[in-house]
């Protein structure tokens, strides 16, 4: 059975931009043995990510995120059985919000920036959704 589970944190200490390429490298390489597909966002300290397989492998790996000491406030903002994947194209998808027209913000948010605790999990799936329609979503696999 198929799952997608969203979910948002904070970071608990400041990442720089090797930090974040640590982790989809470590994403991209441990999540095609397990199945797993998704997309991450991380801006201004918050992560958002989606994550789609197996229930099993979905939800044993959103535990380790929950315990991991590098994230704090840990929500789920999302969690569905599904038919097929959305973002089945990335084993690690990573969100250019500099590529993301300020405008498809406005649509799903009260601000016009990313804050996925002040938005509803549909809409963060909507913004999701059309972030990879737009080309918002770096392809590189490695």
């Amino acid at each position: 059975m198929l799952v997608r589970l969203m979910y948002a944190s904070r970071a608990t200490s400041a990442l720089v931009e090797a930090d974040l390429a640590a982790i989809l490298r470590s994403s991209r390489e441990n999540n095609p043995q397990e199945g797993i597909t998704g997309l991450l966002c991380f801006t201004e300290g918050v992560f958002v990510q989606v994550l789609e397989g197996g229930r099993d492998a979905v939800n044993a790996r959103y535990r380790r995120i929950v315990a991991d000491p590098r994230h704090s406030d840990v929500t789920l903002l999302s969690y569905e059985e599904i038919g097929e994947r959305n973002f089945a194209g990335w084993t690690m998808g990573q969100v250019n919000l500099q590529r993301l027209n300020p405008a498809l913000m406005l649509k799903y948010s009260e601000s016009g920036r990313l804050d996925p605790y002040q938005m509803s999990g549909a809409a963060m799936a909507a913004l999701f959704r059309e972030m990879c329609a737009s080309g918002a979503i770096a392809a590189a696999e490695l």
